[in-house]
């Protein structure tokens, strides 16, 4: 009986999951860009390769504190923006491009509280920021808030005139 051939075992090289290996120098900048929404109930900071495609990370204000009104807090946002720098820091990015976002639409425009300290907890765990952007949706012809249409109508109603 002939000698029995042992399987050939093939090596498996561990997954990467980060940007593409160029070759350059380690003084290079990686960017990713940081999808930052920051309402008045939660902060949620979603990063993306620079297509948008490819998520690398997502944390929000309320993974990081117990109590439902404490999600859109400053101290919230700024532990989900360490999170984010951790996990940055293992994939190999070590610079960012910020989409801010507000609630916009017909509710408020103005990001909530969580904003400022999240991009400030970014650039103080050592990511470089290259370019701030609101990308808060305004929209162009929508339908009006019912409060302003309600004065709007007692306004102009001959009948309401006293």
């Amino acid at each position: 009986m002939p000698p029995k051939k042992e399987p050939k075992v093939k090596e498996e090289k561990p997954t990467y999951f980060g940007p593409p290996q160029t070759g350059a120098a380690k003084e290079s900048n990686v960017f990713g860009v940081v999808h930052l929404l920051a309402t008045f109930n939660n902060t949620f900071i979603h990063v993306t390769d620079l297509s948008g495609r490819e998520t690398y990370c997502r944390f929000t204000g309320g993974m990081k504190v117990k109590s439902d009104r404490e999600e859109s807090s400053p101290y919230a946002a700024m532990l989900a923006a360490v999170d984010v720098c951790n996990a940055l820091k293992a994939v190999g990015i070590n610079a960012v491009h910020i989409k801010l976002r507000g609630r916009g639409g017909v509710d408020t425009k103005t990001p909530g509280p969580g904003a400022q300290s999240a991009i400030r907890a970014l650039a103080r765990n050592g990511l470089k920021i290259g370019r701030i952007e609101d990308v808060t949706p305004i929209p162009t012809d929508s339908t009006e808030d019912p409060a302003v249409e309600e004065v709007e109508d007692s306004e102009s109603s001959p009948f309401l005139r006293f």
